[in-house]
């Protein structure tokens, strides 16, 4: 493991800092921060100058503080910029634009072609989803970032969708091909890290440390957080749970192998579900997408089939959960992906009861298992606070800022 330099540790106490503004539910003292991220209050009120003093927060109030001189209450300036939060998914591409504070602002969805689809058909999308909604913001705001979720395995330094399973794409070079059509910073990586990312900011992972999110979708996998950073791994692949064996000699899946989590419990596997159940079942349709939301609505219904195929979909999430548990020891399991919103609480509620079967006892006491509470796209907002991060690290922004604040303490130096 690389040492952490004292950037490094800056750069993630400013992380932290900011975390703890948007977390608040209205603007917070500079007390406060300091109580709620741990740092002393000389450091976060360091902190809180830079971010100042670049334009990302803003004073919002005062408040009396017991006789003493009134406390500058602090908030995220939602003015300073825009972000761009960009989900390319199988079928789609929804991109988001988002003030400084995260506040979605409008958003558009683009089909992608039903077949054959290549790099320069998510390129197209992806320009035109930000070129519409750039126009349509009247004065179009500066934007400060751009993240890009695509799905599979991303070398984020690159820029390069490695590997995406749905297209059987290699070694795309994404983020070169937009840079050339759009003229702002471009940050990629892929859903199991943008939706955790977004849970760390916005979700279960505020008042947690050790987090695993499970995201279903088209695909299928975890994003996990430990000790309140994200975890990538040697490569960046850490988290393709979806990939490892549940059923040994099971269904295909679209890796090639045999047996997948995710050929059980993303959109194509409760398909294949309500398909053994009743191959003539009329909630079958050629689009997975299509076969959920209609067992999801049929179950609510009393239909016994429909319920059976969720049920049979919560015990294999719940054997695969549980293994989660066992192996990481989370503070919080997190449920997320468009599949378990549109399965719901009986999803949700019956793989509880499967993880409290598998799991180990003292495991299972430690974690909160629960739904993912990220309003919207979790995706494109995870995506979107890349950018925010990449901002936040951007070395001209708060290098210049540091460099005139050293400064100018030099310089009241020689005047004492």
């Amino acid at each position: 493991m690389a040492r952490r330099t004292a950037q490094d540790i800056r750069r993630r106490n400013r992380f932290d800092v900011l975390r703890r503004v948007f977390a608040a539910p209205g603007p917070v003292s500079r007390q406060e921060i300091a109580a709620a991220t741990g740092l002393s209050f000389a450091t976060a009120a360091n902190l809180v100058a830079e971010l100042l003093e670049a334009g990302v927060l803003r004073e919002a109030g005062r408040e009396d503080s017991q006789g003493g001189r009134p406390r500058a209450r602090l908030a995220v300036d939602p003015g300073r910029g825009a972000l761009v939060g960009i989900d390319v998914a199988e079928t789609s591409v929804q991109v988001v634009l988002f003030d400084l504070a995260l506040t979605e602002l409008s958003s558009v969805r683009l089909p992608l072609p039903a077949a054959g689809v290549r790099p320069e058909h998510v390129v197209d999308a992806i320009v035109t989803g930000v070129e519409g909604l750039l126009g349509a913001a009247g004065a179009p705001p500066r934007v400060l970032g751009a993240g890009v979720s695509v799905p599979g395995l991303v070398e984020r330094e690159g820029g390069v969708s490695v590997f995406s399973p749905y297209w059987s794409w290699r070694d795309v070079p994404l983020r070169s091909l937009l840079a050339a059509r759009l003229a702002m910073p471009l940050y990629l990586d892929n859903p199991l890290k943008a939706g955790t990312v977004a849970e760390m900011w916005f979700g279960a992972g505020r008042d947690v440390d050790d987090l695993v999110v499970l995201t279903l979708r088209a695909g299928v996998g975890v994003g996990i957080a430990i000790d309140g950073a994200l975890y990538r791994g040697a490569a960046n692949s850490a988290g393709e749970w979806g990939h490892t064996c549940l059923v040994r000699g099971g269904r295909e899946c679209r890796c090639g192998r045999r047996g997948c989590v995710e050929a059980y419990v993303s959109s194509r596997g409760v398909a294949a579900t309500l398909r053994e159940l009743d191959a003539a079942s009329p909630l079958l349709d050629p689009d997975a997408d299509t076969v959920v939301t209609r067992v999801a609505e049929a179950a609510g219904a009393g239909d016994a089939v429909a319920a059976e195929t969720v049920a049979r979909t919560a015990a294999y999430l719940g054997e695969a959960a549980a293994d989660l548990l066992n192996l990481f020891n989370p503070q919080a399991l997190v449920l997320g992906g468009w599949v378990a919103d549109r399965l719901g609480a009986p999803l949700l509620r019956q793989t509880r009861e499967v993880v409290a079967e598998h799991a180990l006892a003292a495991t299972l006491q430690a974690a909160a298992f629960q739904p993912s509470t990220v309003r919207g796209n979790a995706v494109a907002l995870g995506a979107a606070t890349f950018a925010l991060e990449g901002f936040l690290d951007d070395r001209e922004t708060f290098g210049t800022v540091a460099e005139g604040r050293r400064a100018a303490r030099a310089a009241k130096t020689r005047t004492v």
